[in-house]
Order: structure tokens, then sequence, then C-alpha cells
């Protein structure tokens, strides 16, 4: 509708006078209108690309440098000691009169852009030094060195910087030695191995360093030396984009709502209010207006490459391999109800309609009552189900007519939105089992209700709850969580809603209706089967989420411990009592400190982990247990630290087994090291904007952070995002076909580890581990 809308600009007929041409000067000025937005965002792309060029200098800095040159000629003295002089006779022709004064100002001219451009080089490259410098990490609270104080004063004394500004500052990702890493290795794996196992391990990974090991570091150290970073691209690649398995619930992730606030309970509003706030989310990073993501806490910025794909981006399928496709720019979104996809406009003349406006074009879809053509009600499922068969689904139906057209419409859209049918959220007279049904409709819906492929998906159900499930390849967790942050705190705060729960604003009931996207499906399709795939997948997933509410890190920080190194012991007490013993457990770290960096892992099952678990489960003395517990904290928070500053372990084992394979070679330390499966896999959502949430005058607005699926098959996934002072969110989830996990049951044994630590580290507080009703019970009731 919206082409034929546009159509109606420009007619033309043939009378036997000649050609008769009508203009329709109101869409003609449309037009015109979107021209000018499209040329702007040209512009300003043009002048943010100067500023960040010239960063930490400013464009108007060659300007006083020109002035000072010039101011310091004027004097009879020559700054330039012969070099402008040089320049005049060499480059330009000498002359005599008002045309020498003319040359020796050009030459003038010439040499200050060179001074200044060879000042901004200069502070570039101690800008550099100065983010390539890391001790400050490994510095006790309380106990800064005196180079550290000198260093931020240094890095605070910049100017106001753009999203990109620090990008081409930003240090590259070292390559470790070789010797460092399987030393740490090894001593990763060695409470997990027996002595004949760590012993065969240890002379396998000596075999590796003295034979085939340091042939593959140099073929790493050149990649490093060519490559903006080493393990990025290849991760990328190998990791999320070669995986032919399905994205849904293996790989992609999802983020909920508050927990106790829905701000309305209208369906379109709230999809009008989100839309709104992620489209000025994306204004914002394409004019490059925020701010650069900071290390939490510190001035310290990290790599925000991320954000470059965050919208108009899709992964589309192949044979061997996906591959992301990114859009400059997008002036709609796909929208998916009961079956039927829409493209809404989400523009008109070059300007953003207004939530209410989007919220009168969201009714419409909800009232169109036209049924699905036939086989578009579950044509989503291809994206749920494994790649190969969607890979070949798009090349024989989806490469050319009307097929090709509504494909690209939803590919090429910002973002992709579902208006589910369904209420979710924590309601009703189950709130908690509500809870863990929201997370698996988050996860993966009715397996063809999302398009898995988008770079996100938003999620708006019919009670006003939302949330979104994001594709990973692009970006990791905390570039999404900012997203959905601010979309989170501009919707309930910036935009608002009436009084009766509609957005504000006016409406041009003029506006064209959504556009309805028509199908081709032949009956023979594999939809169907990449829907049975999808469902058997979904429906072994058992997700449990529970907010703990005993404590949160305010208690935690009294105790001078890392909050992220209690839950993580926490998790490795939980773990052993569920399972009877210890598993490789990876925890996702940053590497953002480095340009394109994206995660290392933190392996925080450590020997003194595990000793502390032993002796608090051996009924050693408590004062002997919380030693080791501190030894532990203090080891888990070191491996934190390394992990960041690019000397973890995996990620370059991982790298050098990629160049085993391009070189042809078998290894037998790295193909075990590689399929050794993570049983315990956890992450930490980190708040990252808390001056958009006000707690302390509205504490119901508590995230209720994300979650993901289980990583094997025997094992746990578990997402925690630490709310406020008082509060931690978990999310759990394991796979219903092993009888060995239970997702609530892991729930109940990491209240229950919480609670017994901080009794240990808080004898004369009374806990509630020392009630005689369980941590399941005390939930139960507190939910209710």
């Amino acid at each position: 509708m919206a082409e034929a809308h546009q159509a109606v600009a420009f007619q033309f007929t043939i009378t036997p006078e000649g050609i008769d041409l009508q203009l329709s000067y109101q869409a003609l000025n449309q037009i015109y209108l979107s021209g000018v937005r499209s040329w702007k965002k040209r512009v300003s792309r043009m002048r943010n690309s100067v500023i960040k060029g010239v960063y930490p200098a400013s464009p108007s800095s060659w300007l006083f440098v020109v002035i000072a040159i010039l101011a310091t000629m004027y004097m009879r003295s020559d700054p330039s000691m012969g070099l402008i002089a040089k320049i005049q006779h060499s480059y330009l022709q000498p002359d005599t009169g008002d045309c020498s004064t003319s040359l020796t100002m050009v030459s003038a001219l010439v040499f200050s852009t060179l001074l200044w451009l060879s000042l901004i080089l200069t502070l570039r490259f101690c800008l550099k030094l100065l983010l390539s410098y890391h001790r400050w990490m490994f510095e006790q609270h309380g106990r800064v060195s005196t180079t550290t104080k000198v260093w931020v004063v240094r890095l605070l004394s910049g100017r106001k910087p753009l999203l990109y500004s620090y990008q081409t500052s930003l240090p590259h990702l070292p390559v470790p030695a070789i010797k460092d890493t399987l030393t740490r290795y090894l001593e990763s794996v060695r409470p997990l191995l027996t002595g004949p196992e760590f012993e065969r391990m240890s002379e396998l990974a000596n075999q590796f360093e003295s034979t085939l090991g340091n042939r593959l570091q140099r073929y790493l150290k050149l990649k490093a030396l060519w490559a903006t970073n080493y393990v990025s691209d290849w991760w990328e690649e190998y990791i999320y984009l070669r995986s032919r398995s399905p994205i849904m619930v293996n790989s992609n992730y999802y983020g909920m709502d508050f927990l106790y606030v829905t701000p309305t309970a209208v369906q379109a509003a709230r999809a009008g209010n989100t839309i709104t706030a992620l489209l000025l989310y994306r204004r914002k990073v394409n004019r490059e207006e925020l701010k650069p993501t900071r290390v939490p806490g510190t001035v310290i910025p990290l790599c925000a490459a991320q954000c470059e794909r965050m919208f108009n981006t899709t992964r589309t399928p192949g044979d061997e391999t996906d591959v992301l496709q990114h859009w400059q720019d997008s002036e709609f979104v796909a929208v998916y109800h009961r079956g039927r996809f829409f493209r809404l406009w989400v523009y008109r003349a070059g300007r953003l309609l207004c939530p209410r406006e989007i919220e009168f074009q969201i009714q419409r879809i909800l009232d169109d009552p036209s049924p699905p053509q036939p086989g578009e009600d579950k044509l989503g499922a291809l994206t749920a189900g494994d790649r190969i068969p969607w890979s070949q689904m798009r090349k024989q139906y989806f490469s050319s007519g009307v097929n090709k057209r509504s494909l690209d419409a939803i590919e090429r859209a910002a973002f992709f939105v579902t208006l589910d049918d369904e209420e979710q959220g924590m309601k009703g007279d189950d709130p908690a089992g509500n809870l863990d049904r929201y997370a698996k409709s988050l996860l993966h819906g009715k397996c063809y209700d999302r398009w898995f492929d988008k770079s996100f998906s938003i999620v708006i159900y019919k009670n006003g709850k939302n949330g979104l499930n994001a594709e990973h390849s692009w970006a990791d967790a905390p570039t999404v969580a900012h997203l959905w942050e601010y979309t989170l705190a501009t919707d309930a705060f910036q935009l608002g809603y009436t009084e009766d729960g509609h957005c504000k604003g006016e409406v041009d009931r003029s506006l064209p209706h959504p556009q309805r996207l028509l199908w081709d499906i032949p009956t023979e399709t594999q939809v169907t089967s990449s829907l049975a795939v999808a469902t058997a997948l979904a429906d072994n997933v058992d997700c449990h989420v529970f907010p703990f509410r005993e404590f949160g890190k305010g208690r935690i920080k009294k105790l001078r411990i890392s909050p992220d190194a209690f839950i993580q012991i926490s998790l490795q007490l939980a773990y052993y009592r569920d399972r009877g013993g210890f598993c490789l457990t990876y925890e996702a770290s940053m590497t953002r400190l480095f340009r394109e960096g994206r995660t290392e892992t933190v392996r925080s099952c450590s020997n003194e982990s595990c000793a502390f678990v032993k002796a608090l489960e051996g009924g050693e003395g408590a004062e002997q247990c919380r030693r080791l517990f501190r030894l532990a904290a203090e080891k888990h928070q070191n491996l934190y630290r390394l992990a960041m500053t690019g000397a973890g372990i995996d990620r370059h084992l991982f790298c050098l087994y990629v160049v085993s394979k391009y070189l042809g070679v078998d290894s037998p330390f790295l193909k075990e090291v590689l399929s050794e499966p993570w049983r315990l896999s956890t992450s930490q959502t980190p708040i990252q904007q808390m001056e958009l949430f006000d707690l302390k005058n509205h504490p119901d607005f508590i995230s209720l952070g994300g979650g993901f699926g289980p990583v094997a098959d025997d094992g746990y996934g578990v997402s925690y995002i630490i709310v406020g002072e008082d509060m931690i969110n978990f999310h759990v989830s394991s796979k219903y076909s092993c009888s060995d996990t239970d997702s609530h049951r892991f729930g109940v044994q990491i209240s229950q580890a919480l609670q017994d630590i901080l009794a240990l580290l808080t004898p004369e507080t009374k806990t509630a581990s020392s009630n005689s009703k369980g941590p399941a019970q005390t939930q139960s009731k507190k939910l209710l």
C-alpha cells in the first residue's frame, strides 16, 4: 500500500493534444523532505568522521595553530626553522611582490596544517599508550599507585568524545605467550582430573609446546600484526556463523521487562512507545551521540564496534556458513501478528512518527481481520530449525518474485516486532511459574512467531508486557543490554502514557495502512520439518527464573568481597551439592578494552574454589572455611582481570586450533581441549546506565535481566543480574532430557548456597538459612 501511495505523486495521460502531466505537490513535497533527511544524515556522518578523526584534538584547534604560526611570523620570527621557506621554494612557484607574500601565507598554512596533523598523531599515540596501561586493574582497592593516579588524570583531560572517538586509539589484543597459556590451562583443569588423568594431560601439553605449538604461535602473531583483532573474526565465523544447528535456544538469548511494573496494559500503546524508544536509540547511534561505554565505575572506554550492526541487520543462511548482512538505514519495521507479516513505515516525509501515530498503526494491524495466506502463519519456523534446510529453501523459493520482495522487507527492516496474542509476566495465582513461562516464551515462543535471524526481535504481549530475543553473532549481551536499558527507561520515564494507558501525541489519520506482505509458499516446503525440529528443541528446555531477595551486593560489599566472586563461588557450592562434584565452568568476560574485542572465558572452577567447597561440605572449622573462601574470591578476581586484559586461556587455544586446521595438522592436545563440555555456563548481565533508573523514588522499576539456553546437554545455563543493593535475579536453564539436571532444584541450591556462605562470613547475623523453612518456600511466599 505504501508503494501505491507514493505512485500517485506522478501521473500522466496521453491525449491527441500530447502528454497531460499531473503532479501531486503534496507527495512530491514528502519526497523532497525525505531527501533532505537523507542528506542531513550524510552531512552528519561526514562531520562526525572529521571530529572523531582528530580526537582527542578538535577541528577548531587547526585554526589556533594557524593563528599562532602567523602571529609568530608577524613578530619576525620563524617557528618552522626554515621549513616554510623550503615549502615555498620547493613546492610553490617563487615570485616577487604581493604574490611572494601570498605564497608565504600559503606556505605557512601548509606548514601549520602539517604541524597540526603531527600533533594529532602524537596525541593519539599517547592516548593509545594510556589505554594500553592495565595495571590499575590489579591494584588493591584503596591502594592506588602514583602512576595510576597520573594516568587517570591524563585520561580524563580529553575532550567530550563521540561514540566511536576512542576506536582507533584502543590497543590491539595481545597474543599471550604459549607457555603462560598452557600453564594456566593445566592449573584450571587440575581440580577436575584424577592424578593419572592430569599426568596424561600435562604430557600432551608439553608435547604440544615442544612440537606444533610454537609453529602455530608464529602464524598467530603474524595475524595479530596484520589484523585489528586476532580473535574476533574467527570467533564470529566458527563459533556462530558456521554452526549448522538451530540458533533458537542454542545461540539466541532474551531480555525481560520490568519485574513488578507494566507501564500500560494497552498492547498497541506499549508497542508504540517501545518502537519509538528503539528508533531514538538508533538515531543516537547514527549521530554518534551516545557516550562511549566505560568499564563500570571507571573512566576507561570500551570498544563500541558492536553498535555498528545493531539495527538493519539480519543473519542469512548458507549451506556451509551464514552471512551477516547490514544495511545503512531502514525506514520501516517488520511486524508479525497471528500468522500475518506486515511492513510498518515509521517515517513519513523524513519525520519519525510520534508514539501515538505508531500506536495507531499497530492498532490497525491488531484490528486487521484478514487470515494468513497459505504457508504464511508458520513461516518463521524456518529461522528456528537447522540452517541447511533453511538455506536450501531460501535459494529454491525466496530468490525471486513476491517471496523475495517480502523476505527483503523483513531482512532489511530496522528490527522485527511480534504482537503476541498471549499474556506474560509475574501475574495470577502462580507468579513463580509464570516467570518461568515468560522466560520460555521469550527464548523460543511458539517457534514460528519470531524471526530469529534478525539482530533482535521485540515481543509485545497482549497485556502490555514486552521483551526481546537477540541473535548472538553480531554482538554480545552487554551491547544489547545497553540498548534495552535505554528502551525501558525512555518508555517509562521519558515518553510516558496518558491516564487511560495510550501513548501521548496527536494522530495523522491520513497515514497509509501498514503494508501486508504477500507470499506464494508451495505446499512441499520444509516449514513443517523445521518446525518439528524447533518444537522438539523448545519442549526440551527447562527454564527457571527467580528473584533472590534475601540480600544483595550491599551486604556482600560490606564484607569487602566482589559480588561477582561471591556469586560464582556460590554457584560452585550449589553445583557440588546438586551433582556431587565439580565441572568445567564458563563465565563470560569481555575483552572490549581492546579494539573489536568480544569475550573471554573465566574458568571459575579453580583449585581455590574447590578447596573451599570441600572444606565447607567436609565440616571443617568456620575460620578455616572463611580463609579459604577469601583465597578463592581473590583468585577469581585475578582470573577475571587476566581475562579482561588479554591474558585469558580459551580464545588463544581456540585460535591455535583454527590455525592448525588451516595448516591441515592435527593436535591431540587442542582437539581434547576444544571438545571439553562446559556443564556450567554462567554470565552476569551488568546494569550500565543506573542514572536512567531512580530506584530510590521508583523502587518497583526493577529489571529482570535476561537469560539463555543450556550449553551442554547435561549442564546448566545460569545468568544473573545484580539489581540495586538488595536483589539478585537469576535465570537457570537445563534440558528435560537429562535426568541429572533440574532447573528448579538447582535454583533452590543456588539460594541455599548464597545464604550459607553469607552465614559463614557473618556468623553473628541470623540469616534465612537458620529458619526451618527452606529457601524455596520462603521465595514462594514472597512472590505471592
